[in-house]
């Protein structure tokens, strides 16, 4: 883990987790629900977040000096069952 809870300067976007994965740089969004009652928490992960992520990805990655075609990104869909489900989503979305 390089980064928790990145913003951009500009407010503009949050990413929970950066990580390098394999020689590969991934922005990973985190999500959690009590149940999955109401859909799965990777559900939650809709087109405006995706874009919001997008930018503060494209943000942290010049930043950092990383090429676009090392970057993903992934999401942590957990849900608070007993046992806990936790999904490890790689690639989850371009």
């Amino acid at each position: 883990m390089v980064a928790r809870n990145f913003r951009t300067r500009s407010g503009s976007g949050e990413i929970d987790l950066v990580v390098w994965h394999r020689g590969t740089l991934a922005f990973v969004e985190v999500k959690t629900r009590a149940t999955a009652e109401f859909g799965a928490p990777e559900s939650a992960v809709d087109e405006e977040k995706r874009a919001k992520l997008q930018i503060a990805a494209r943000n942290y990655a010049q930043r950092a000096d990383v090429e676009w075609a090392r970057t993903r990104f992934d999401i942590v869909s957990v849900v608070l069952e007993r046992p806990p489900r936790i999904e490890w989503l790689r690639d989850a979305f371009r």
